[in-house]
């Protein structure tokens, strides 16, 4: 019997025993009240919204879709009190009588400027999904309007949470607790990205003009997810305005950005594009004859979204991106790089309500990356040809027969290629074409065991068709309320991965995917995590989580292979193991005139391969002992708000030569080289410490509002290490030459217009 047919009664079993409960209760002896939590004046829903009915305790969040369900309730009057922060709460009186199915949709008004502190009462009953463990969010405003370098990105924002890393400045890629860029899945409308990023990785794919909800889940992540030893970041796009057409305009001095929204018939839709324009200061830069400047560079991407009102009960969506890097960069005399890079996404969704009590959504997806380098050297020519394309289609379905249960079940299955073609002079080198069919199907029960505690179970498994490797993993998180608005929580996860990235941290344009295969099994991990949270009434929140993981069956191209043409597949790699542990600290202050969060991490990430330092646990380069980051937002007055960020870290770790030897006769070189022999990563660069700092004003503008947005990046021009060159001298020594990262303050100007 194949692998895949095995899963299937394993989680039929599972799923029949998640239903199996005493919380289960006659649907005609009480009533429901379920529906969607909008925005007043776009009609855009609201995820994670809170649901409560005051008095009570019985509450619930809004869903991926913007839907809530209570079920089970005790027939009666009540007041249903929804809140979101940055909206004014909405309280509606509701008279439920026995078998009632209350269809109720909740709009809510955004809030004005209050020189005040905003109370938030409800908060602290329905956050349950909020203080999931390891989850974060982070505000899409808060995004354009923190300090960044010269434009809003996604990923630096997360990169100011506890437990989330940055390579350098010049690095979008996402190091968290521990685990490469490539142990985190990326999913955009349910659709895996599988290189986000542009500019050599200065900032990831990602507009902020166009973005709804971003959701990180660091580590301990629930059983929906898979497919990554690491975390996930869920994101999710804008529906569009259903009340009236709408749209942003924005000048940058690196990109500039567009979005237009707007309702039709049946739906909404939105559209957004940015492009650089930074090619004006390259060309300046050309003429006075500055090295390393590229003749022709530009990046472009595109947005979109439609969405579609079949019925009451069903709701179709389509979404796409696309973009791509053209670069063509001069080295050296008679050597120059070109190259074309990009993504392609697109995903269509169904959501259906069978019921107040079950909600579903059907996704089919198809993504695609591709690289395209090409490299001239005194009339020779070397080309490649990448490309992963990944095509699926998911099932998720959520029932909540009770107020104090939620289960949830589904399925992705797809099928996953690659195709790698290199040519050296116009002759073939290397030919690898890839493909896996690929299988994974959970169920997750969420339940409430008496008044103080919830215990939510999972299990995930996955079979993936190249080597016939099926794994099963379960996922397990308990939480105990010991305070009036402290709770503790601690969880257990197995996760499986099946791929793995060749990356070349300086540049990730050239990023390569490979998979598992016959002699080469997937890596996997266990994650522990712990923490405490607390919310205060009036919105501050203090947040402490431990965790620690492992990374074994680690799989990565071998650095020593001098070429890997003739070689068998499982000989292309070294494989190794690893580990992580730490301890985070997150304090925010959510509501009032000053706002803003303070995250520290103190974590320990090691590796070890075969063919590394004799087999020793090393640090890799993203290793940081200490991280901390500060952000503030001051409203000045009703029309200026300031913000400010401020980072701190422990240096990375790097190769310093100890000793060196002279090598004569080399069968590689002719002559004598020198050789230098140094302990692997035990040395550490200075640390690292940055201030950022902005200014916004917002006004009207003939009648339309705007945003004129005023930054300087490194404020104090303090010089960061990014690395160091060594230089051999006639005298036997070695000098260092230091290359610093932003060694300068660096302006930054943008002009948004909405209408």
């Amino acid at each position: 019997m194949r692998p895949e047919i095995r899963l299937f009664p394993a989680i039929a079993f599972f799923s029949c025993w998640l239903l199996v409960g005493p919380d289960i209760v006659a649907a005609q002896d009480t009533a429901s009240v379920s529906g969607f939590v909008r925005d007043a004046e776009t009609q855009e829903t609201l995820l994670l919204a809170n649901v409560i009915l005051a008095g009570t305790g019985i509450g619930t969040a809004t869903n991926n879709s913007g839907y809530y369900s209570l079920t089970g309730l005790t027939p009666g009057s009540y007041e249903l009190t929804v809140s979101y922060l940055g909206y004014e709460t909405v309280r509606i009186p509701l008279d439920l009588v026995a078998g009632q199915a209350e269809r109720r949709d909740v709009d809510m008004e955004p809030e004005g400027f209050l020189s005040e502190e905003v109370v938030i009462s409800a908060d602290r009953d329905t956050e349950e999904e909020r203080r999931s463990l390891g989850a974060s969010r982070m505000n899409t405003a808060m995004i354009k309007e923190l300090p960044t370098v010269l434009e809003p990105d996604v990923f630096r924002s997360l990169q100011l949470l506890p437990g989330v890393k940055a390579a350098s400045d010049y690095s979008s890629g996402l190091y968290i607790r521990g685990g490469s860029p490539d142990q985190t899945l990326i999913l955009l409308d349910r659709t895996t990205v599988y290189n986000p990023s542009h500019f050599f990785g200065f900032f990831s794919t990602f507009n902020p003009d166009a973005i709804k909800d971003v959701r990180l889940y660091k580590g301990g992540y629930p059983a929906r997810f898979g497919g990554r030893i690491g975390s996930v970041v869920d994101i999710y796009n804008k529906d569009g305005n259903r009340s009236k057409r709408a749209g942003t305009v924005s000048l940058g001095l690196l990109a500039s950005r567009a979005m237009m929204e707007g309702p039709h018939k049946h739906g909404s839709w939105m559209l957004a594009v940015r492009r650089s324009t930074l090619e004006p200061l390259l060309g300046v830069a050309r003429n006075q004859d500055v090295d390393g400047i590229p003749d022709r560079f530009y990046f472009v991407d595109a947005n979109g979204k439609l969405n579609v009102d079949v019925g009451e009960n069903d709701f179709v969506s389509v979404s796409f991106y696309a973009g791509q890097d053209v670069i063509a960069l001069p080295l050296a005399t008679d050597f120059e790089v070109s190259l074309r890079y990009g993504n392609r996404t697109v995903s269509t969704n169904w959501a259906h309500i069978f019921s107040e009590t079950l909600f579903s959504d059907f996704t089919v997806t198809a993504s695609s990356y591709f690289s395209l380098p090409k490299f001239d050297a005194a009339d020779t020519q070397s080309e490649r040809d990448n490309q992963v394309r990944d095509y699926s289609v998911k099932g998720d379905f959520e029932y909540i027969p009770t107020t104090r249960r939620s289960l949830k079940a589904g399925f992705w299955a797809g099928i996953f290629s690659l195709d790698l073609n290199d040519t050296f002079d116009g002759r073939e080198v290397l030919s690898l074409s890839e493909n896996s069919l690929y299988f994974s199907a959970y169920a997750e029960d969420k339940r409430r065991l008496g008044n103080l505690w919830t215990l939510t179970t999972g299990l995930r498994a996955a079979f993936f068709e190249r080597g016939d490797y099926l794994r099963v993993d379960p996922r397990v998180s308990i939480e105990r309320q010991v305070g009036r608005n402290l709770y503790a929580q601690a969880g257990y996860g197995r996760y499986h991965q099946y791929l793995t990235l060749i990356t070349n941290e300086a540049f990730s344009g050239l990023d390569v995917w490979l998979t598992s295969a016959d002699g080469v099994p997937p890596s996997y991990g266990d994650q522990f995590v712990s923490g405490l949270k607390w919310t205060s009434d009036n919105g501050l929140r203090i947040e402490g989580e431990a965790y620690y993981r492992t990374m074994r069956a680690l799989f990565q191209l071998d650095p020593f292979l001098p070429d890997v043409a003739g070689l068998e597949y499982d000989e292309f790699f070294h494989f190794g193991e690893g580990y992580a542990y730490g301890g985070e600290l997150f304090v925010q202050k959510q509501t009032g005139r000053i706002s803003g969060f303070a995250g520290y991490t103190w974590g320990t990430t090691r590796r070890r391969f075969d063919t590394i330092d004799e087999n020793r646990y090393y640090a890799p380069k993203y290793d940081r002992t200490h991280d901390l980051n500060i952000t503030t937002s001051f409203d000045w007055t009703r029309h200026w708000r300031l913000t400010s960020v401020f980072t701190y870290a422990t240096g990375q770790a790097y190769t310093e030569p100890a000793s060196r030897y002279r090598l004569a006769n080399s069968p590689f070189t002719s002559g004598e080289i020198d050789v230098l022999v140094s302990p692997f990563n035990r040395a550490r660069l200075p640390a690292y410490h940055r201030l950022d700092i902005g200014a916004t004003r917002r006004g009207t503008l003939f009648g339309a509002e705007y945003e004129l947005l005023l930054q300087v990046v490194n404020a104090y021009a303090q010089r960061n290490i990014w690395f160091y060159v060594f230089d051999f001298e006639d005298d036997g020594t070695i000098e260092r030459t230091d290359v610093p990262q932003i060694p300068v303050p660096v302006p930054n100007v943008a002009f948004t217009l909405r209408f």
